[in-house]
C-alpha cells in the first residue's frame, strides 16, 4: 500500500482524518504534538486538539495568557504533528501562525459544553497553583456569576490558525521503508515529492 497519489494536500488530509476518526483504536484524532519556541529559541512542545481545519489551515484554541500563546506571538511560526498509530500514519505541518478572528473564536466557544466554558474562565492556564481548592473556588465563583444565561468568551481565550507551508505525510511499510510525501506551498501551488524513508 503506498500513499494516493493527490494533487492537493488537504484532500489527502481529510481522508486520513476521516479514517482516523472511524479506528476504534484511536482515543482521540483531533490530538495533535503543537511545537513553538519560546524567546531564547529552545523548542517547546505539547498536545492540542484540532477545532477546525480547511485550505487556509489547521485551527487550535487557548488561554491567550498561557506561554503557548506567548510563544506563538512571539515567533508566529509552529510545527504539528498527528500520529495514528493504529493506522501507521503520521501528518506533519509547519507554517506561520495567526491567531483567529473573534468571529470565529465566539462561533467556537459557543459549541463547547458549558462546563468548559466555565473551566475557561477559571482556569489561570499554567500559573502556579495556590492550593487543592483554589481551582474549586474559581469554577464557583464563575458558576455563580453566570448562574442565568449563556456563558461569553472571555477576551483572554482565542484560537491560533497555523498557515501550513509543508505537509508532510508518512505511511508505515515493512522493514522501516516507509512511505513519505512531502507538499511544499509555491505560491497558490502545491509541489508534490516522495522523499527517502
Amino acid at each position: 500500500m503506498a500513499i494516493q497519489n493527490e494533487e492537493s494536500p488537504f484532500v489527502l488530509f481529510d481522508c486520513w482524518y476521516a479514517e482516523a476518526a472511524r479506528c476504534d483504536g484511536i482515543e482521540d484524532h483531533t490530538a495533535m504534538t503543537l511545537a513553538s519556541t519560546d524567546e531564547r529559541g529552545r523548542p517547546d512542545a505539547r498536545q492540542v486538539l484540532l477545532k477546525g481545519h480547511d485550505a487556509r489551515g489547521f485551527v487550535f484554541y487557548t488561554n491567550l495568557t498561557s506561554p503557548k500563546a506567548a510563544q506563538l506571538r512571539l515567533t508566529p511560526y509552529a510545527a504539528l504533528c498527528f500520529y495514528w498509530m493504529p493506522l501507521g500514519k503520521q501528518v506533519r505541518i509547519r507554517g506561520a501562525v495567526e491567531q483567529t478572528t473573534d468571529a470565529e473564536a465566539d462561533a467556537y466557544f459557543a459549541t463547547r459544553p458549558r462546563q468548559s466554558r466555565l473551566g475557561a474562565w477559571a482556569s489561570k492556564q499554567s500559573r502556579p497553583l495556590e492550593g487543592a481548592m483554589a481551582l474549586e473556588k474559581r469554577v464557583a465563583k464563575y458558576v455563580a456569576r453566570y448562574l442565568f444565561g449563556p456563558v461569553p468568551r472571555p477576551e483572554f481565550w482565542s484560537g491560533f490558525r497555523v498557515l501550513p507551508e509543508e505537509i508532510e505525510f508518512w505511511l508505515k511499510q515493512p522493514y522501516r521503508l516507509h512511505d513519505r510525501v512531502l507538499y511544499t506551498k509555491t505560491g497558490s501551488d502545491w509541489m508534490r515529492q516522495r522523499l527517502y524513508p
